[in-house]
C-alpha cells in the first residue's frame, strides 16, 4: 500500500515545489519571514508527480467521503488537480473562482452541481484556509453540501483548525508539514537545531517572523 503522506513529501521536495530554509528565510508576500516556501503549481508539470497527487487525493475521497458527488477545483491552483481527481474517479467537475465573475451571470462557480450534490474542494495547499474556505461559503450559498476540503499540502498551523472548525467544515491533507520534517529528519539533511526552529515556525509564524527579521 503506498504511503503517500511520505511519498508526496519526498516528491515535493524532489522537484522543489517545497523548500525549506531555516537559516535564511524567505519573505512571503505578507512581508513574514519564513523557514518554508511551497509553490505546488509546479507539480503539475511532472507526470509522475501529479498521478500520485492524484491518486492518493482520489484514495483520500474514497476513504473519507464516499458520499462525494461531484469535485470541486479552487481556483487557480486547485483546479487541474481537482480535474485529475475526478477523471480517476469518473465524478463531475466544477471549479470556484476566487470572487464573482463581474460580466455576464455573474457565476463563481463554474460548471454544474445542484442542490443534491455533496462537492469534495480541492486546494494545492491550506495555509489558514482562508480562500478555500471561501469558496465552501461559495458551494453552500448554491445550495450544495461541502462534503469537505482535501489539499496537497497542509502548513499545519494552529489558525487552520481554528477556521476550519469555526466553518464546520472538514479538512485533510495529501501530505503535511511534520511528514515534510521527518523525511528531512531521515535522510540527515536537517540539524537537530534547524528542526527545532522549523517546529517553532508552525507554532506562531508571527513570533518567529518578528525574530527572524534583524
Amino acid at each position: 500500500m503506498t504511503d503517500y503522506k511520505k511519498e508526496v513529501a519526498q516528491a515535493l521536495l524532489d522537484i522543489q515545489a517545497v523548500k525549506l530554509q531555516p537559516n535564511d528565510p524567505f519573505t512571503w508576500a505578507s512581508g513574514l519571514k519564513s523557514p518554508i516556501y511551497t509553490d505546488n503549481r509546479k507539480t503539475i508539470s511532472f507526470p509522475k508527480v501529479r498521478r500520485l497527487i492524484a491518486n492518493g487525493l482520489a484514495e483520500l475521497v474514497k476513504e473519507q467521503y464516499p458520499q462525494a458527488t461531484a469535485i470541486g477545483g479552487v481556483a487557480t491552483a486547485g483546479i487541474p488537480h481537482a480535474a485529475w481527481v475526478a477523471e480517476v474517479l469518473d465524478l463531475p467537475m466544477v471549479y470556484v473562482r476566487s470572487k464573482p465573475k463581474d460580466h455576464g451571470a455573474g457565476k463563481q462557480i463554474e460548471g454544474a452541481i445542484t442542490s443534491d450534490d455533496s462537492v469534495v474542494l480541492i486546494d494545492d495547499l491550506i495555509s489558514t484556509g482562508g480562500s478555500v474556505l471561501g469558496a465552501v461559503d461559495a458551494v453552500r450559498r448554491e445550495g450544495s453540501e461541502v462534503a469537505g476540503v482535501l489539499s496537497i499540502f497542509s502548513y499545519e498551523l494552529p489558525a487552520a483548525d481554528t477556521n476550519f472548525a469555526a466553518a464546520d467544515t472538514q479538512f485533510s491533507p495529501l501530505t503535511t508539514y511534520s511528514a515534510l520534517l521527518d523525511v528531512q529528519k531521515t535522510a540527515g539533511v536537517l540539524s537537530e537545531e534547524d528542526l527545532n526552529a522549523l517546529q517553532e515556525w508552525r507554532l506562531d509564524p508571527k513570533a518567529w517572523s518578528e525574530q527572524h527579521s534583524n
